[in-house]
């Protein structure tokens, strides 16, 4: 390949070597500064790693919530510092495990949760005020976070002291990952009401996550994965600030979430390039204070470059993406296990993912000091370069009228699609190399022990669901129900009204119903 050919994934051309010639519009100050300081490029806190390690967590969910319960206390034993909760389609979805459209997709990708019943017995044992969970879930986020101060109230501990993160991030739902259940603007009321709520009563909750992982899973570039990512950011903020909140009471509980996939150096300086842009976006068009701009985001490694071929050479592709979240500056990491590409991971394969985060952490020596690739003279002009199409990619969404008129009019979902099929003509033409799919392929098929979800665990929820419909208070629901409803058409933040409605062991579904009847169903195809 000639010199003028060689270029990151994003296109972005890269030179044969990098010198202090290319640093020469670089001012410390203004486009890096230290850890811990505005505009916050090198790191959000001043000594990174060596005060505080990153959170592990690995995303966990299938079954029942009596086998999940088991994953995360096995996880726990092994030094995971966080939980990450993976929930079924119906759940996602606002379906209840005995809903026709549930049938077959109960705990297939995650653990179904349809009362508060299900969520007290998934953090059975597990304090909820010790252990921060993140819950991976945007159309019925409002739910699952009033069950989960449900259990935190049983358990005795206060709002207060409630730690973790609802991605609750549906604009990225409507651009590529399409698990929504109401139109867009019904949507984004509700997002709004789970912020606003948090920033009042739960303060050591992140409301949001504001995800560029599912967009860069779907096909998009790291450019396109970050520009859109603060687009949706901004939708937020401003829908925040037209409910009378302020910036500085909200910035602080907005986090984000980003893939890491192989270009290694690209994806450091992504890392880099969002918190720079973001830290401006957030003084230079909220007034936001200097402590109000910092962003602080959780990172995947990348499920979609992970192959069913030569399984274990996934692990080698988790290592080097989980190196370059690290050297990137992230708060909290998940690392995928080497059979997902194959189904749900075993307990060895999951162990094998934490284990990899370990050593980095405690046997690879970078967590000794805050951005250690920092002054490279190739990342920091990949950083800049990044910047640059970021920030024209985002002026392109504002001139639209922002990300919601970007969703509204395809412009999102159309730009992720063709760099989805850019990259596999790549791939099919040879030309982007994948290891044992179009180079150093070996013939059969891989023996690998894949997880099986145990026929019981179904069950067992289907039967736990029933006795519960029967055994509860009905009264009490059918009025928790009607009060939501209420509140749905006179405007007032729903949490609230959620929160009872769930206590009175209302089910997830019932509830969605409510809304859905309210603020009506968005079409979709193919789901379920």
């Amino acid at each position: 390949m000639s010199e003028k050919n060689v270029q990151t994934d994003s296109g972005i051309p890269v030179k044969n070597t990098y010198s202090p010639r290319d640093l020469r519009k670089l001012d410390y100050k203004k486009n890096l500064g230290d850890p811990g300081k505005f505009p916050y490029t090198r790191g959000v806190y001043p000594n990174m790693y060596r005060d505080r390690l990153w959170t592990m967590r690995q995303y966990t969910g299938y079954g029942s919530a009596e086998e999940t319960n088991k994953r995360f206390k096995y996880l726990l034993s092994q030094g995971q510092t966080g939980l990450s909760t993976a929930f079924d389609l119906p759940t996602q979805l606002g379906y209840d495990s005995d809903s026709e459209r549930a049938r077959g997709e109960v705990g297939k990708v995650g653990v179904p949760i349809n009362t508060l019943r299900d969520m007290e017995i998934l953090f059975e044992d597990i304090p909820v005020d010790k252990v921060s969970t993140s819950m991976t879930i945007n159309a019925t986020a409002p739910i699952l976070l009033a069950m989960y101060i449900a259990v935190a109230e049983k358990q005795g501990v206060a709002p207060d002291q409630v730690r973790g993160t609802t991605q609750n991030d549906i604009l990225k739902e409507f651009a590529a990952r399409n698990l929504y259940i109401y139109p867009p603007r019904h949507s984004l009321r509700l997002v709004v009401d789970v912020i606003e709520y948090s920033a009042r009563n739960l303060p050591k909750w992140y409301p949001i996550s504001i995800s560029g992982y599912h967009m860069r899973e779907a096909g998009a570039t790291a450019v396109q994965e970050v520009a859109y990512t603060l687009s949706n950011a901004k939708q937020y903020v401003d829908a925040c600030l037209e409910r009378g909140l302020k910036i500085d009471d909200i910035a602080p509980g907005l986090s984000f979430f980003f893939a890491c996939r192989n270009e290694f150096f690209e994806e450091v300086a992504k890392f880099r390039a969002a918190r720079r842009l973001w830290a401006k976006i957030v003084r230079d068009d909220y007034g936001g204070r200097a402590e109000s701009c910092a962003m602080k985001f959780h990172v995947q490694t990348s499920g979609e470059t992970l192959t069913a071929q030569q399984p274990d050479v996934n692990v080698i592709r988790v290592t080097i993406q989980a190196l370059a979240a690290v050297l990137g500056g992230t708060q909290s990491l998940h690392t995928n296990s080497r059979d997902e590409a194959l189904g749900l991971p075993t307990e060895e394969s999951v162990k094998i993912a934490l284990r990899t985060q370990q050593t980095i952490a405690y046997e690879s020596g970078v967590t000794k000091v805050a951005d250690p690739l920092g002054g490279s003279y190739y990342l920091e002009s990949l950083t800049a370069e990044l910047e640059k199409k970021i920030l024209q990619e985002t002026n392109k969404v504002n001139r639209m009228g922002g990300a919601l008129a970007a969703i509204e009019t395809g412009y999102m979902q159309r730009a992720i699609h063709d760099s989805a099929y850019r990259l596999q003509v790549r791939i099919e033409s040879g030309e982007e190399t994948v290891i044992g799919v179009n180079k150093f392929a070996e013939e059969g098929k891989p023996t690998v022990n894949t997880h099986k979800i145990p026929e019981r665990a179904v069950d067992q929820q289907l039967r736990r669901l029933r006795t519960l419909k029967e055994t509860r208070n009905k009264n009490n629901a059918h009025k928790a129900l009607q009060q939501l409803q209420h509140s749905a058409k006179s405007g007032d933040n729903l949490m609230p009204p959620i929160i009872e409605a769930v206590k009175t062991y209302a089910t997830l579904q019932e509830i969605s119903d409510v809304l859905r009847r309210v603020f009506g169903e968005q079409p979709r195809r193919g789901m379920l």
